[in-house]
This record gives structure tokens, sequence and C-alpha cells, in this order.
């Protein structure tokens, strides 16, 4: 499989894969919940009920305030570790991860990090020991969290590196399975399967994608370029143009969406004339 788990990032930088965003710092602020110095037991006046739910209100929305805090500190843990890992400085990418993790404990991206970078780093170094250790930590963030898209990609790569591509194509279906409103189990599975070089079966990943998730940009525009790639110009233009339709920050889609249309513009070549004709002689004999 060519594609391997890369480092950018999806909501912000605090995931290895696609976008980068500005890393923000929570400058020392903390927020604790109000001591209450009696048992929080409803008293009977009407006007101390108000104060008392009142006061609850409060605590619990400390309490979420708190949990958002964590959560904030974990993905500047993770937007740190991106830029480390981007600038090659791996070990010191993989404590900040950790960290992350340490804060978070729910945090996905954070293991996806850690599984990612020692994905990197057992393929740099052929340690069997560090994709070992990635593919622990893939499946971590999955347990936190099923549908996370570039866990089951990154581990499936990993799994066709390590000979078990039957396990890979396995893991694909049985998301799929479990959530088949989802388009993206099934583009996985699609990509898999064309690297295996079954395109006819790539091609029916993608249109079972496109049908359960019509608004899908992803799976329209995969499904272009499996048809252009088959010579499938027509419809590919118009899988591109729907994509397009969906999401239009794609200039690699709007890109083929001019290429294609400019051969479509252009006029008919006209068929090379045939072999010229002659009457056959027959042989003279002397």
């Amino acid at each position: 499989m060519k594609a391997v788990a890369r480092c950018r990032s999806v909501r912000s930088r605090q995931r290895l894969i696609r976008t980068k965003s500005v890393l923000r710092r929570v400058g020392g602020i903390g927020i604790l919940p109000p001591v209450f110095s009696r048992p929080l037991s409803s008293p009977g006046n009407p006007h101390k009920k108000a104060a008392w739910r009142q006061r609850l209100l409060l605590a619990a929305a400390c309490l979420i305030a708190c949990g958002g805090c964590t959560n904030f500190i974990a993905q500047g843990r993770n937007a740190e570790g991106v830029s480390l890992f981007e600038a090659g400085q791996y070990q010191a990418a993989l404590a900040q991860f950790q960290e992350a993790t340490s804060i978070d404990p729910a945090n996905a991206d954070g293991y996806y990090n850690l599984a990612a970078t020692y994905h990197r780093l057992g393929r740099l170094q052929g340690q069997s020991g560090e994709l070992d250790r990635a593919e622990t930590f893939y499946r971590q963030c999955l347990d936190r969290q099923p549908d996370h898209v570039d866990s089951h990609r990154g581990l499936a790569v990993l799994l066709v590196e390590k000979g078990r591509s039957n396990e890979a194509v396995h893991l694909l279906q049985v998301w799929a399975e479990q959530q088949p409103w989802l388009a993206d189990p099934k583009i996985e599975l699609a990509r898999l399967y064309e690297e295996f070089g079954n395109r006819a079966a790539a091609e029916e990943r993608l249109v079972e994608a496109v049908r359960a998730d019509p608004s899908s940009a992803r799976s329209w525009a995969a499904l272009g370029k499996l048809r252009e790639e088959t010579g499938q110009c027509a419809q590919a233009l118009w899988n591109y143009q729907r994509s397009l339709q969906l999401d239009e920050a794609q200039p690699e889609v709007a890109a083929r969406v001019a290429v294609l249309e400019g051969v479509a513009a252009q006029p008919a070549s006209p068929a090379p004339p045939g072999p010229t004709r002659s009457v056959a002689v027959p042989p003279v004999w002397r």
C-alpha cells in the first residue's frame, strides 16, 4: 500500500494528518469548582432553593470548564508534537504526545499521533518493535474513537506492510459493516482494493460510498479519479464536478476538471485514411 500514515492535522494541528493551524497555549489559567461547606441538600425556603440551584449550576459549569481546559491543554501538546515531528525530532514529538494522552486519556488524536510516529520510526529504522508499538497505539485510538479515519487507514497500511493483508481488509470491512452510513470505510476499502490491483472492486466500494453519503465530496473525488484512470472520462468529469459543488476548496480536483473540460471541448480528430488499394495483378510466368 503506497499511502503511509503521514503527519499533518484534521480539525487542528493536534492530529498528524492534513491541515495546519495556529498553536494556542493556556496561559496558566486554572478554574476550580466552588467548595461547599455544607452537604448539598435542598433547603426548604424557596429563595434558598433558588440560590441552591444557582450554586449547583455554577458548580457544573466550572466542572465542564475544567474538562474543557484539560482537553485544550492536550490539544496544545499535540500541536507542539506535530511541529517537532515535522522537524524530524521524533523522540521529542513522542514526549509531547505521551504528555497529551496523560493529560487527557480520552484524546484519540494523541494515541493516533503516537502510532503514526512509531510507524515512521519503524519504517525508517527497520525495527519491528516500533511497528508493534504503532499497531498498539492505532488500536488504542480506535478504542476511544471507533470512526477515526486516519487510524483505520494507518493501521490498514501497517498490516499490509507486515504481510497481513487479509487482516487489513477484514479491519475495514468490519468498520464498514458497523457504520454502514459512513462513506469513509468504503473509501478506504476502495483504496486498498486499488492497491491490490482490483479496480472493479474498488469502483464498487466507491459507488457504495456515494450512495451511503451523497454529500461526501471525498467519495465523489475518489470515484472521479478511479474512472479517469480507467478511461471513463465523461463520468469522471461529472464526478469531479459534483465533488467541487460540495466542496470548492479542492485545487487538485479543480485542476482535473479543467483538464477534462479542455479535452471534451476539442473537436474529434478525423479518422486516418485507410491503406491504398490496388488491383491485384497476377504474376506472369515465363
